[in-house]
Formats: structure tokens, C-alpha cells, sequence
């Protein structure tokens, strides 16, 4: 996956025809994905980040491997009749609120509204993006894999979320995803953008 800034990542988002925010304001977050080209299956192989202000109006970017496809588990395995969610790349304004997980620990979760997925139901182990969109799925958040060291494989941790692989980047996240409610307290939604690595612009 190539280098980002925030100047490419925010003209990316834009030339998708999406929203960005771009406020002469401390943590005003722009949080997306970058899904990879590689199809390769249960590979941590995609990217999730943050483009950012936080002093002087400085621009900021920092991005974690993590995946926004389902592991093999969940594609030979699906737990929905009409197959396992693969989230479509989009702008999902305002849908992310910081929720517990599965109740077990604070992440950002889809709790505002719908997402759009494909649904993988073939069972042979290989993502099959395209077809149908549906706009049932519940629970697509952005989550950390294991809690301890990096992931290297992706198998049950997602079902269609978008998993960050190592526990530290994990840490990162959050802390300026809380930074957003330090600065603007009342702001309790955050926009999720996914793009293809095709997407981006040079």
C-alpha cells in the first residue's frame, strides 16, 4: 500500500465525490479505509486512517494495517442466509458512534444508520465483491483484532468490520477518536469513508 498524506487522502475522498472535513479546528476527524487491490483472502492486507488538524493548523495523517474485508472463517462459514458482508466502498456520514464491541470494550461503531454490503454466500474461501447491495447489516464497526501483539491472519475476527491487526495502532486509534469529544464534546457521531486503492489519487 502507497505512502498517504492527508493532502492525497482528503483530494482522494473528494474526487469520490464524498464530504471532508477540513475546519481550521483541533480533531476534526476524517477516519477512512483504504481497501487494497490484493484480494488476497484473511490478509491484514488493506488500510484504516485518520487526516487531522491538531495545532496551528497543521495537517496530519496516520494510517494502520488492518483489513476491510471478512476472514476465510466468515466466507466458507457465512452467519447471514443471503452470505457474509463485504462493506461496499462509500462515504457513511455521521453512522460511527464509540460503542462497546460485542460489549466488551469501547470501538467505533455503525449504531446511525445503515450500511451498504455485498453479500459473499459461494462459501469457497474468496472475497466476490460486486452484485447486490444490501443495507441490512448490523454491526459493522471498526474494531481491533487480537488485544494483544499484531494479527497476521484475519480468519474469525471480521465479518464484514473493519479490523485494525495490532493492538498498539489499536491504542492510537482511539486515543484521537476520544480526542474528537475532548475538543467538541457535543460532536458524538464520526463519518467513515472507504476507498479502493484505486481511488486514490496521485
Amino acid at each position: 500500500m502507497m505512502l498517504l498524506t492527508a493532502d492525497r487522502v482528503l483530494r482522494s475522498i473528494k474526487a469520490a465525490g464524498y464530504a471532508t472535513f477540513e475546519a481550521d479546528t483541533p480533531y476534526d476527524l476524517n477516519v477512512f479505509g483504504v481497501r487494497s487491490s490484493d484480494t488476497t483472502p484473511n490478509t491484514f492486507n488493506d488500510l484504516v486512517g485518520i487526516a487531522y488538524r491538531c495545532d496551528a493548523g497543521h495537517w496530519h495523517c496516520e494510517t494502520w494495517q488492518a483489513t476491510t474485508d471478512p476472514g476465510t472463517y466468515w466466507l466458507e462459514h457465512p452467519g447471514n442466509v443471503n452470505g457474509t458482508a463485504i462493506l461496499v466502498p462509500g462515504q457513511y456520514r455521521g453512522v460511527y458512534a464509540v460503542d462497546y464491541h460485542n460489549g466488551q470494550y469501547l470501538a467505533l461503531c455503525q449504531r446511525n444508520g445503515p450500511v451498504k454490503v455485498w453479500r459473499d454466500n459461494d462459501k469457497d474461501g474468496a472475497l466476490d465483491e460486486g452484485g447486490t447491495v444490501y443495507t441490512d447489516a448490523a454491526g459493522i464497526n471498526i474494531h481491533h483484532a487480537s488485544s494483544s501483539g499484531t494479527s497476521t491472519q484475519v480468519n474469525k475476527w471480521s465479518a464484514g468490520c473493519q479490523v485494525l491487526a495490532d493492538i498498539t495502532d489499536w491504542q492510537r486509534f482511539m486515543w484521537l477518536v476520544n480526542q474528537q469529544q475532548v475538543f467538541h464534546p457535543t460532536w458524538k457521531s464520526y463519518t467513515y469513508t472507504l476507498l479502493t486503492e484505486a481511488q486514490l489519487v496521485r
